[in-house]
């Protein structure tokens, strides 16, 4: 092997190190700093108490989304806690002199949507945020990580972050996907695969066929849902579908800038011969729709299997049975036919324009069952846009569907957009943890597909019917 060859996260890591620390973390450069309404608060309250400045303004980009609602916009928050926040936002983004994509911005949007549609992410940068799902970021060949509040200062003042260097996992997925199963489903399977704390202490690289023939939206998608089996981030080589989507976006270079940046992407690749702490290979073929079952997105299954034992499953019996007490599920239950009561697309997971597409795909032609409560979300006003331009609007509409305002929504219940006690959601947010979208709601992680067959009958059903029948 040759010495010389380096990982695609070995090389943006190394060039972001200013200062190595003997047995202790890397002082590291950040090259873009997201802030939300949530974690931004204390960190400036900090900046104020110690008298310090934004080292780099213009580094950091500060956007309305976790706590907005997504009806009436226009009008004032009800809300005191989050109107605080979002005042808060407001006023210290213009006091230090940074971005700010408040409501009624026609940029403003969920974070992780935001930034790459406007071209702020891009190959070989670090990024953070105050935000677990930050790592969806990585999609583009960047190092990408969410942070605390304290972190958020940090990078506030210095634009450094202390970080020891993770350890470098490959998972390689080879061979062609089944009809109907999306990039949602290839994340949900290897975390299925891995478990929820699998790849503790690893930065992901994704590789194979299956990423290098997916979108730059489903490569999102996957990279978002990398903290999801405890990994610190993934990331996926920038290849010619990363430069198409990323040319002529709003704050993307331009003209020489774009040929030397080129020119610099072209080398973010890993190194053959090039080694990796662990890695695991997956077949395409072995994935079909998916559908979480439990309280952590480890606990997944293909739509048509049954759920399984405590002894099938391995680890502690009492942590299992109390998941599925919560769930109101039975071990060896079919998940096909379970009753639904809520139905969440959006979110920084699928709250783009190819997310509404795959669920419009179905629901055409067919009405929203009477029992469900559906919500429609956009990542983002850009998004929004092209579901009206595109007619999707149109379909949801006849099929009695209604489109909200962009806004995180009930991915995390910090907004109006609870799910209600005991009630079912197939949601295709990233977490399904305990009263992560309402005080005892019961969480189905899903793809759009998944979503919005349940959506049209009713109950969990394997999308490939429906896609049958159109």
């Amino acid at each position: 092997m040759s010495k010389s060859a380096s990982t695609l996260f070995d090389k943006v890591w190394d060039s972001h190190v200013v200062r190595k620390i003997e047995d202790g973390p890397d002082v590291f450069f950040i090259d873009r700093h997201f802030i939300h309404e949530v974690t931004s608060p204390v960190a400036f309250l900090g900046l104020e108490q110690r008298g310090l400045k934004v080292i780099f303004p213009e580094r950091t980009f500060a956007t309305a989304d976790h706590n907005t609602p997504t009806i009436n916009q226009d009008k004032p928050v009800k809300d005191p806690l989050s109107a605080n926040q979002l005042a808060a936002l407001e006023r210290n983004s213009a006091k230090y002199g940074i971005s700010h994509w408040g409501l009624g911005n026609p940029k403003n949007g969920i974070v992780h949507v935001v930034g790459p549609e406007n071209g702020i992410t891009l190959p070989g940068m670090t990024i953070v945020c105050g935000d677990s799902h930050t790592s969806t970021h990585g999609a583009f060949g960047a190092i990408a990580f969410g942070i605390g509040t304290s972190e958020v200062e940090m990078v506030l003042t210095s634009q450094c972050i202390m970080q020891p260097k993770p350890k470098k996992m490959r998972i390689n997925v080879n061979g062609k996907l089944q009809k109907g199963v999306l990039p949602k489903d290839v994340v949900l399977y290897i975390i299925a695969k891995l478990t929820a704390a699998g790849a503790t202490g690893y930065f992901v690289e994704y590789a194979g066929d299956v990423f290098r023939n997916m979108s730059m939206e489903g490569r999102m998608t996957v990279c978002n849902m990398s903290i999801e089996m405890g990994a610190r981030g993934g990331m996926v080589a920038p290849d010619e579908t990363t430069f198409e989507y990323i040319k002529g976006k709003d704050k993307a270079p331009k003209g020489e800038a774009w040929d030397k940046a080129l020119a610099y992407w072209k080398t973010l690749k890993t190194d053959e011969g090039a080694t990796f702490d662990l890695e695991y290979n997956f077949d395409a073929a072995d994935i079909e729709p998916m559908i979480t079952y439990g309280t952590n997105p480890g606990m997944g299954i293909g739509i048509s299997k049954h759920i399984p034992t405590a002894a099938e499953v391995g680890g502690g019996k009492s942590t299992y049975e109390k998941s599925l007490g919560y769930m109101g599920f039975h071990e060896d239950d079919a998940m096909i036919g379970k009753k639904v009561d809520y139905v969440f697309i959006g979110s920084c997971t699928n709250g783009r324009i190819e997310d509404f597409r795959a669920f419009a795909s179905i629901i055409k032609g067919r009405k929203k069952a009477d029992n469900v409560t559906a919500w429609i979300v956009p990542g983002s006003h850009i998004v929004e846009q092209q579901i009206k331009d595109e007619g999707i609007l149109d379909i949801l509409t006849e099929a009695g569907f209604q489109l909200r305002q962009p806004g995180c929504s009930a991915c995390l219940a910090m907004n109006d957009d609870k799910i209600p006690a005991g009630k079912y959601a197939v949601s295709t947010s990233n977490r399904n943890f305990e009263g992560r979208q309402g005080p005892g709601a019961r969480t189905l992680l899903a793809s759009p597909l998944v979503a919005a067959a349940a959506a049209v009958t009713g109950v969990v059903t394997d999308p490939r019917e429906l896609l049958q029948e159109a």
